[in-house]
């Protein structure tokens, strides 16, 4: 038997992780041939591969990125893209694919999953804002990093009395924003589920210079001002129509000098937070998530995705996995709110 992997969407801590985990159990359990797809679903619409043998995956473990690269290719914008695939899995002899991404690229595994082309999929996301899985890999990686990085801010606002805005990634869910500004003891959290009133971010940060403290506020890119509506750094869209988000930090912490008198910068920490060597957490996650795809696929499983369900991985329906996005609870975000201010 021969399988196709590749990683569509943003880069993210663990794909490599994944893709030695599927080689290795794929080649050595199963005595399988293994095809790399390149970059996303642009691989296997234009038969773009590369070698994946043993000694093609050995010290991946440990790097960021992914081997294979990636992109945000629709095959469902390519005209003849669906028929384009099954041409190159024929040629290539693949029988099956697994395909490790977010939702826009679970989304095109379901739809080739039901024009017949068998797909399992992997999630990866660092927003973990897929449902039907407790965690997505990357994540954990994401908020170690912006913790880290509120906490180098930190020293240097007090040291100069200003107030901080740090923008981190979370296009509809603040799940990042809520961990590392817990994590990190922020000030004020804002996340895209609730629209946030300036008039109350600016009555925070002023209790916070009273008491004699820099105010540290972490904002998701994605958070939305009452009355107004999301900062986009250009109109453009992608191939799936999503436009670039960006620049409420910078609009945030501009409102603020305005309003208070005081010093206010913004730090967009950007891809930094999906680069780089992947925690211990986010590694053996998505190595488990690898070997369970492969299971999936040598039973004849398609159309599913693999989970985790406490500390259990379980397979889910790619029509459940891309349902609906997994955004911050209510009650949640109740939880922070307590040490705003």
């Amino acid at each position: 038997m021969r399988i196709g992997v590749l990683t569509g969407g943003g880069d993210c801590p663990g794909l490599n992780a994944v893709i030695r985990a599927v080689v290795r159990k794929g080649i050595e359990v199963h005595g399988w041939e293994v095809v790399g797809f390149r970059n996303g679903w642009q691989g296997p619409i234009e038969g773009l591969t590369r070698p994946v043998g043993l000694g093609d995956v050995e010290d991946i473990l440990t790097r960021g990125g992914t081997i294979l690269g990636s992109s945000r290719t629709n095959p469902y914008k390519v005209e003849g893209g669906v028929d384009k695939i099954r041409a190159v899995l024929a040629d290539k002899g693949v029988d099956a694919l697994i395909a490790i991404g977010g939702e826009d690229t679970l989304g095109v595994a379901k739809r080739l999953t039901d024009d017949g082309i068998g797909v399992v999929g992997v999630p990866k996301t660092i927003d973990n804002d897929l449902g039907a899985t407790d965690y997505t890999f990357g994540f954990d990686t994401a908020v170690h990093i912006a913790t880290e990085a509120i906490d180098r801010l930190r020293t240097t606002a007090e040291s100069h009395h200003r107030a901080l805005v740090v923008e981190v990634m979370g296009r509809h869910a603040g799940w990042i924003a809520l961990h590392s500004g817990l994590a990190g003891g922020a000030n004020v959290i804002l996340v895209p589920e609730r629209k946030f009133s300036v008039d109350k971010v600016v009555e925070w940060v002023k209790s916070r210079f009273e008491k004699q403290y820099a105010p540290i506020i972490v904002v998701a890119e994605g958070a939305i001002p009452e009355g107004g509506g999301e900062v986009l750094h250009s109109g453009e869209k992608d191939a799936f129509g999503h436009v670039r988000l960006g620049g409420i930090g910078t609009w945030l912490a501009e409102e603020i000098a305005q309003r208070t008198g005081k010093e206010s910068r913004a730090v967009v920490l950007g891809h930094v937070q999906r680069g780089g060597i992947p925690t211990a957490y986010d590694r053996v996650l998505a190595t488990r998530f690898g070997l369970h795809a492969v299971d999936a696929v040598a039973e004849g499983d398609f159309g599913v995705m693999v989970a985790l369900r406490g500390t259990d991985i379980v397979r889910v329906k790619l029509s459940e996995a891309t349902a609906e996005l997994k955004t911050v609870p209510l009650e949640r975000y109740a939880e922070a709110e307590v040490f705003f201010g």
